[in-house]
């Protein structure tokens, strides 16, 4: 009995210390995701919460650099490059990281974004864009760190920063009409060599017209003459179609090419389809 007893006690010690207590996390994860124009963006940030303390002067100092949330870093995504205060921010990840002030903030764009809290001093080097914003003072307390895409058009929008009394906004313009353009160019102009090259090789890896897929080809050859992969699927349709001499032919041509490019691959396959099609 008392082997039972000291069996069933050390099992439910052993679940004690493997259960998992679950409570609220003191700065909750937060994401945000936003379509300003055509332009992608995404914020992963955690919000802080006041719990009566004086935030700016004092939990967050001035003139330091503050990773502009808690826990990992502050991480923006833009999926186009951007303009902040006249100066271009390429697409891509970065941190935000803040220096606050009384009257202004400094905001930077720091293109080391992983890790948690912000490097005592920051390295210029990756520092790919900083900007100074005045504050503007909110009239009640926000109780929660909290960003934001305010004031947004077809060509910009606003990173909104608030928390306590306190709100920052640093406006960013994308290239709507730059892509809106291209877009348009690019499907009344038809299709693209790309696009002719997928088709033919769909068509002749799925057994269907063959006929069609070497028009297709064609088409493409013709817009990318240096393209050896696409003169390299017009040889395996021609070969196909039972025509060994086009087929050897448009290898050739592909061999000729790949060899310029350096591309070992397709210089095997090229000359393996020659020698087999030559017999």
């Amino acid at each position: 009995m008392y082997k039972k007893l000291l069996i069933l006690f050390l099992c439910l010690g052993t679940l004690s210390i493997t259960a998992q207590i679950k409570t609220p996390a003191p700065s909750p994860g937060s994401t945000l995701t936003q379509t300003v124009g055509l332009t992608d963006v995404a914020l992963e940030y955690s919000r802080p919460a006041m719990r009566g303390r004086t935030i700016f002067g004092d939990l967050v100092p001035f003139d330091k650099i503050w990773r502009t949330g808690a826990n990992a870093r502050t991480k923006i995504t833009f999926s186009d490059d951007v303009i902040i205060d006249g100066d271009t921010l390429k697409k891509g990840t970065y941190a935000i990281f803040t220096k606050p002030a009384a009257t202004a903030w400094d905001v930077y764009f720091y293109t080391e974004y992983a890790g948690s809290g912000a490097p005592q001093t920051l390295d210029n080097s990756k520092v790919a864009l900083k900007t100074s914003v005045k504050t503007q003072e909110i009239p009640m307390d926000i109780q929660s760190f909290t960003i934001t895409f305010d004031d947004l058009t077809d060509n910009s929008g606003v990173l909104g920063i608030m928390w306590e009394k306190t709100y920052v906004g640093v406006k960013f313009t994308v290239p709507t009409d730059a892509i809106a353009a291209k877009s348009i160019q690019d499907v009344m102009s038809g299709p693209s060599a790309n696009d002719y090259h997928g088709a033919a090789s769909y068509y002749r890896s799925s057994g269907k017209d063959l006929k069609q897929a070497l028009v297709w080809s064609n088409k493409a050859t013709e817009m990318n003459k240096n393209a050896f992969w696409m003169t390299r699927e017009k040889s395996l349709i021609q070969a196909a179609l039972g025509d060994k001499k086009g087929a050897i032919e448009s290898a050739k041509k592909s061999l000729e090419v790949a060899e310029k490019a350096g591309n070992a691959d397709y210089i095997k396959m090229n000359k393996a389809s020659i020698a087999e099609w030559s017999k």
